[in-house]
């Protein structure tokens, strides 16, 4: 025995001598060694705690046995004190040493030094319990609205650096040959975080059974009239609290992994297709589902370069957040997914084309980092729960039914088992009805993103009540979907509570009737807590498996757009395992240093052929071939010319590598030396929604004497004086800030500001005045800034630009080069270019330029500051009643009744489930009292199935009634919705970004139909289940009162705390996410000048900061949720467990009322929690309602009135009155008309002209009433402002500078209502001068049935204008206005326009025409001359060119191009 004391003391010593070891080094050694020891003594303690623990605690627990070590008296325990807190407190209160992941991740595109996390530094109670956030709550809780940098800073193991070093080298197709699916790749870069939610499911499933097998022992107690039991009454009590706080815990824990691992998928998968579409080829595809030989969309649409709107918004938003879903292979529900976009204004076109992928890239990439993501959100949970969680809870489940029930839980079982193929085939409607309903949602989506991003189109065409019409059938066909879907849900759902009641009836029927046993309190209560938990796995299980699904065919289409899109050559040959460097190695020796092609063709695609499709639709496709070769003259100016359509910019598009290359023979190479920099400005000039300054820099540094040239040299220093913020000024969105000239002047800015020894300029001039462009020529082209450098300059502007040109190349129709050398060379060979340079001939030596006449040009002046676009609208506080009031007040005609008989319905259903709980205690209470023979179990049996009955009739009622009446709310508010955008102004739509008015019209109303529907009910269910689950509990023990009011005030308490914060936190989430969709927007659309200019690394770097920045938001919303549920989940285990201690050692109520008290307590704790959850979500999904109420509120253009409809016969002619006509583009802007009067007859032909900034497109906007006007205008008699908007823009047709084109046929696109036969429409054609750029004989000619791009992407811009100009001739108005609308089309080819159009139109249309050639309005009848929004000159060509000093003459002699221009006059006089 001595020898044995001796031993155990030498133990102790060593070991307390290594424990001493340990603490030291933990306490000196440096921060990772410190750590490692610190937790190495930490684990030793708690387990010599443990076995303390369960040698002197727990015997004190049982009756009959006694603690081991109890002879040590006192020093027993003194030692367990020590062992508390050495083993127990210290590891759990003892901050952690904060230890960078990766000191080098500091200024490494992170643009702030990272400053540690208190996540990082937390002990491990404060980690526990979510501690380390109380600071900043009540630091936040007084504020009306946090900001983004209030938040608590992101731990550097979410920055966005860390996670691409540790997860690219898996994920990233460019640096990983694996073919796996992606899914299994994820699973590998975040096993540690899969591992952790396996274990927290596992433990948290353990702790569950400490509820009901406490129960069962403490009934069990009390059945037995509180005589001694083996184990004391208190041991199970506090395995109650224990037990559900362990669960509670790996609960929690379960869903910070799990968000965890939402967020970092987020942000990789992110950032990988961000990646990936820098390298994507763009190219102009259409949607050529026709054609049997095209692939599922394997390679990516695109539009031409730099010619795509910014980046449409997040998409419709997926109901299946909620559960509903889809679980079928379809594509997810996207903004230009699914249906063809050619449905906007063809009802049938989207029925027959709904089935064809979207083909879109920017739609595309837009679904993918989307909705698509969204399916990902939280996809650990579900995956865990299936393979892990659920098996393992249904055999515990029917373990423990076993052993207090015997083999007839086998019996329930073989229920569940045998009823689950019912639950099953309604799945499996429900995911019909879903992909139904996507399908119906993806059309309504396409149609709204097409219709707002031709807005202006739509108002100017006065197209709203059309439009209104048909978005209104398109909602309803969803709505009809929605429906269908809602009534399956509810159809799964009483499925879902039916289950486990017809489990629970058979297994009792079996255990009573069958094997006669007595069905006791303890055995029915904690059985039926099994229950409810397997009712729980099942009704997961139905809803989880949908959105695996879903996730996997997410993660199928991110796979998809990873690997089998088509990049540029570069990184194509780089995913096919060829070296890097081959496109290099391919340009001979002698050859290397050159700019030039020779022996190749180029397609925009790798498969791209001409072809006849099926069904006789054209696939347009084009080739450029360089049969010789080409050198461009390095150090020189080289020019590059052609007809509209001949392939200009394909050349600079092949030089720059983004069009496929071709080999035709061993000496075939393609050289575009980069070394000394690419610089690359658009034809569609491609500004960022940034300022002015930051525009021309493009990440260069700031060298303000070569800045000051620049401006000076690109004529932009009188134009920035015009705005009050100067260079500071904000363009806009797609520059909405600036004129076509402004964005083209700036985008040749940057190209002269960089340093780069290459410039490719895509007709930089198309878009300025003749003064403008000679200014340009003068000062720029040959100015020191581009002396030495090598310009490659297409141009239309041959004889303008020639005399400073050394190189010409002239481009042929048919994608080949005509000619090469001097222009001498090339007029030569090509007979229509010397037409065109003889009309256009001009005398330089008369033109000097002088910017300062120059006046404010229309978009110049209505900008009065620096910021034009508003900031995104945030809302203060919580979700005001009258947004609230959007959707309550909308369920019925009459709301009031609608919701008190929707909440008694839900009354009588809860009180219906409490007195079924009551009835079994009440059942089993039969056995204390009476012999087990006297009781009727076929009685009692059939009386409590009566009463479920009952209660899912009950519940059936009212869910349907609930159904119709948000269903209703869902279409009034939808209506009203796109009737207030339609009616908005031009003014608020140009300040107001298109993402933004989207996201209201389709992620907002998919909250509405889904989020904010669902978030209504279960509120509404789960405060009437709380109210009467504690109304319960209060019956039986009234002295809980107090306790459960100092429950409901604590619960509020943190609620109000966390609601406060959590609201501002998810707006600042919402305003997170649409930077990154932006960046995304403007990457894509500038793709092709982003990977000129070289700057890819600058974007992702921005990139980095904006995903950062989203990451930590939704962190710090997520870590909110999880310090709420930590604190309601305490308040009511202590509520639950103070409830079990007074009915077992204080009340002297019986079993089963007991256990009835203590089943209603229970579900009134736990439903706590998820009340406010519930709230919680009622107030996010509000947030919605608050976005789409305030788009109802938005400034509005006057209604249609029964006054307003004009005379059937109106107009009967083109006559136009205009006096004293002034206008303004908002209420506080400057005047840009100024008293304007003249008179136009009828069928008269007038030439509008004037210098930049002179009011030209501010008069024709004015006719139109799209501006604030004063004065009066007559048409064909009728006052404008007396005739209702759209009576009058239906009447007159307008054709913008940029023509917008709608996505489809040609056919859709002339005629979008199928008013006009083909016949019609070809004639329009050749009147706008189609039939001059083709050859009829062309396979690949353009026809009716032609496919257009989004945006006409497949067409260059000089035939979108010939198309819109077909369209307007088939409108056959009585007034016609061409705004520009022939400044990108040669020369030739808009002659033939004009004179089509003073032969083709009636001799009752007029024609007004604003025009910078000359040559385009001077065989006019009258010619006016604008200058600072007035008129200066108005009158016939030929008398304004008799007088001396006169405008006009003035310009015609800057021209230089007199005789052409005098004859020109002179014939439009005598004609």
């Amino acid at each position: 025995m001595l020898h044995q004391r001796r031993r155990k003391e030498l133990s102790d010593s060593h070991f307390q001598a290594y424990v001493v070891t340990l603490s030291s080094v933990a306490l000196l050694g440096s921060a990772r060694s410190g750590r490692t020891a610190f937790v190495h003594a930490s684990v030793i303690l708690a387990v010599t705690w443990g076995v303390y623990m369960y040698r002197d605690v727990w015997p004190l627990a049982t009756l009959y046995r006694t603690p081991v070590d109890v002879v040590e008296g006192p020093l027993l325990w003194t030692r367990l004190g020590l062992l508390s807190f050495s083993g127990v407190l210290i590891p759990l209160f003892s901050p952690r040493k904060y230890i960078p992941l990766d000191p080098k991740v500091r200024g490494l595109f992170v643009q702030e030094p990272l400053q540690p996390s208190a996540e990082q530094t937390a002990s491990l109670f404060s980690l526990l319990f979510y501690t380390y956030l109380e600071s900043f709550i009540w630091r936040s809780r007084r504020l009306s609205r946090i900001t983004y940098e209030m938040l608590p800073p992101l731990s550097d193991y979410d920055h966005l650096k860390h996670l691409i070093s540790r997860m690219f080298p898996v994920l990233d197709p460019m640096r990983s040959t694996s073919q796996r699916h992606i899914g299994l790749l994820l699973m590998r870069v975040f096993w540690w975080e899969l591992s952790n939610l396996a274990a927290m499911s596992i433990t948290g499933v353990v702790g569950a059974f400490a509820a009901p097998i406490s129960i069962n022992q403490l009934l069990q107690y009390l059945e037995s009239g509180r005589a001694d039991a083996h184990i004391k009454p208190w041991f199970w009590i506090v395995l109650f609290f224990w037990g559900r706080l362990f669960k509670d815990i790996s609960d929690q824990w379960f869903v910070y992994y799990t968000t965890r691992i939402s967020a970092r998928t987020q942000a990789i998968v992110t950032e990988l297709v961000f990646e990936h579409a820098l390298r994507i080829r763009m190219k102009a595809d259409v949607d050529d589902s026709s054609d049997p030989t095209e692939s599922n969309s394997s390679t990516a649409a695109a539009v031409t370069p730099d010619h795509a709107s910014r980046l449409d918004p997040e998409g419709s938003q997926d109901e299946n957040s909620e559960g509903e879903g889809d679980s079928g292979g379809e594509a997810t529900h996207s903004t230009a997914a699914s249906s063809s976009p050619a449905a906007i204004f063809k009802p049938d076109a989207a029925k027959k084309d709904s089935s064809h992928g979207g083909k879109h890239l920017i739609g595309r990439i837009n679904n993918l980092i989307s909705s698509d993501l969204n399916n990902l959100e939280n996809i650990g949970m579900p995956a865990t729960f299936l393979m892990i969680e659920s098996p393992f809870q249904i055999i515990l489940c029917i373990i423990f039914l076993y052993q207090i029930l015997g083999w007839s839980a086998l019996v329930g079982l073989a229920t569940m088992l045998i009823t689950l193929p019912l639950p099953g085939w309604i799945t499996k409607q429900i995911q019909g009805a879903h992909r139904e309903k996507m399908k119906r949602t993806d059309s309504r989506v396409q149609t709204v993103t097409e219709t707002m991003n031709v807005m202006r189109m739509i108002k100017l065409f006065g197209w709203e009540p059309r439009i209104t019409a048909q978005l209104d059938k398109k909602r309803e066909e969803e709505l009809v979907a929605v429906r269908r879907s809602k009534l399956l849900t509810l159809l799964i759902n009483a499925c879902n509570n039916l289950i486990p009641i017809l489990i629970m009836l058979s297994t009792f029927f079996t255990y009573t009737v069958i094997m006669k046993k007595e069905l006791t309190a303890s055995r029915v209560f904690s059985s039926m807590a099994v229950f409810d938990m397997l009712r729980s796995d099942l009704q997961s299980s139905f809803w989880i498996i949908p959105q695996l699904v879903r996730a996997k065919v997410s993660l199928e289409r991110i796979s998809d757009f990873l690997r089998n899109t088509e990049l540029i050559d570069e990184f194509e040959r780089v995913r096919d395992g060829e070296a890097a460097d081959i496109w290099t190695n391919t340009v001979p020796e002698n050859r290397k240093g050159v700019i030039g092609i020779r022996h190749a063709s180029f397609t925009w695609s790798k498969d791209s052929a001409p072809c006849q499709t099926a069904g006789g639709r054209r696939r347009r496709t084009f080739m450029l071939t360089i049969e010789d070769e080409l050198i461009f003259q390095r150090g020189k100016i080289n020019l590059v010319i052609g007809a509209t359509g001949a392939g200009k910019t394909s050349l600079l598009m092949a030089l720059l590598g983004e069009m496929h290359y071709i080999s035709a023979g061993p000496d075939s190479y393609v050289s575009l030396p980069r070394e000394g920099g690419i610089a690359y400005a658009a034809q569609e000039s491609w500004v960022q929604n940034e300022t002015i300054k930051n525009n021309i820099l493009f990440g260069a540094s700031y060298d303000e004497e070569r800045y000051d040239k620049v401006l000076h040299q690109c004529a932009l220093q009188h134009d920035l004086s015009l705005f009050n913020a100067g260079d500071e000024t904000e363009v806009g969105e797609k520059g909405i800030t600036l004129s076509g000239g402004q964005k083209a002047r700036i985008t040749l800015a940057r190209a002269v500001y960089s340093k780069a020894d290459i410039l490719l300029l895509d007709d930089i001039l198309a878009a300025l005045d003749v003064h403008t462009s000679k200014w340009i020529v003068e000062k720029c082209l040959k100015g020191d800034l581009l002396q030495g450098r090598t310009i490659i300059l297409v141009t239309h502007n041959v004889a303008m630009v020639s005399p400073v040109a050394h190189f010409v190349v002239d481009m042929g129709s048919d994608g080949r080069i005509l000619s090469q050398g001097s222009l001498e060379s090339a007029l030569a060979r090509d007979a229509n270019l010397l037409s065109e340079v003889k009309e256009e001939q001009e005398v330089l030596e008369k033109a000097e330029l002088d910017l300062d006449v120059e006046k404010p040009d229309a978009a110049a002046t209505k900008q009065a500051a620096g910021k034009l676009v508003v900031a995104e609208e945030r809302e203060q506080g919580h979700v005001g009643w009258t947004a609230l009031k959007l959707f309550l007040g909308n369920m019925s005609n009459r709301p009031i009744p609608f919701w008190l008989i929707y909440v008694s319905g839900h009354v009588i259903r809860q009180s219906l489930a409490n007195l079924q709980t009551w009835y079994l205690g009440y059942w089993a209470s039969q056995y204390e009292t009476h012999p087990p023979e006297e009781v009727s179990v076929p009685y009692y049996l059939s009386t409590y199935a009566m009463l479920l009955a009952l209660d899912m009739f009950v519940f059936a009622c009212s869910s349907s009634y609930y159904v119709f009446g948000s269903l209703r709310a869902a279409r009034i508010v939808h209506k009203r919705l796109v009737t207030s955008v339609l009616g908005t102004t031009l003014r608020w739509l140009d300040k107001t970004p298109t993402a933004r008015i989207i996201a209201r019209c389709t992620e907002d109303i998919g909250m509405l139909d889904n989020r904010v529907a669902r978030a209504t009910e279960i509120m509404t269910q789960v405060f009437v289940y709380m109210l009467l689950k504690v109304a319960a509990v209060l019956i039986f023990s009234p002295i809980f009162m107090i306790p459960a009011i100092v429950v409901t005030l604590a619960s509020g308490l943190c609620a109000d705390l966390f609601l406060k914060v959590q609201l501002s936190v998810k707006r600042e989430l919402s305003n997170s996410k649409a930077p990154v969709l932006a960046h995304f927007g403007a990457a894509v659309s500038g793709i092709t000048s982003v990977r000129a200019y070289g700057a890819q690394e600058a974007f992702k770097a921005e990139a980095y900061r904006r995903i950062d920045r989203y990451t930590r938001v939704a962190i710090t919303q997520w870590n909110l949720n999880r310090w709420l549920g930590m604190r309601i989940d305490l308040i009511a285990l202590f509520f639950a467990t103070g409830l079990a201690t007074y009915l077992t050692y204080v009340s002297d109520l019986s079993a089963s009322n007991t256990g009835f008290s203590l089943t209603m307590a229970t579900a009134f704790s736990s439903v706590i929690n998820q009340m406010i959850r519930v709230v919680n979500q009622f107030e996010l999904s509000g947030d919605s309602l608050e976005r789409i109420q305030q788009y109802l509120l938005i400034e509005q253009e006057p209604k249609p009135t029964p006054e307003g409809v004009p005379p059937a016969y109106w107009p009967a002619s083109g006559h136009l009155e205009v006096d004293k006509l002034s206008a303004r583009y908002s209420e506080d802007g400057p005047t840009v008309l100024r008293d304007v009067s003249f008179e136009v007859a009828a069928g008269e032909r007038v030439g509008i002209v004037g210098r930049t900034g002179s009011g030209k497109s501010s008069l024709t906007l004015a006719l139109l009433r799209s501006i604030l006007t004063g004065g009066s205008v007559r048409y064909d008699g009728l006052p404008t402002e007396k005739v209702n908007l759209d009576a009058l823009r239906s009447n007159i047709t307008i054709i913008p500078q940029v023509p917008e084109l709608l996505s489809g046929t040609l056919r859709q696109n002339l005629d979008p209502f199928s008013e006009h036969d083909d016949a019609v429409l070809n004639d329009a054609l050749r009147s706008a001068g189609l039939s001059n750029l083709q050859d009829e004989s062309d396979q690949s000619r353009i026809t009716l049935d032609t496919q257009i791009a989004g945006g006409g992407a497949n067409l260059s811009v000089g035939q979108r204008q010939i198309l819109a100009l077909a369209r307007a001739i088939v409108r056959r108005s009585k007034l016609l206005i061409l705004d520009e609308a022939t400044s990108a089309i040669d020369y030739e080819t808009d002659s033939i326009i004009q004179t089509s159009l003073r032969t083709e139109l009636g001799k009752d249309v007029t024609l007004l025409t604003v025009a910078h050639r000359l040559q385009t309005i001077m065989d006019s009848d009258k010619i006016m001359v604008l200058d600072a929004g007035e008129i200066v000159e108005f009158g016939k060509p030929s008398e304004l060119l008799q007088k001396e000093n006169g405008r006009l003459r003035s310009l015609v002699e800057e021209s230089g191009d007199q005789e052409h221009l005098y004859a020109m006059a002179l014939g439009a006089s005598t004609a």
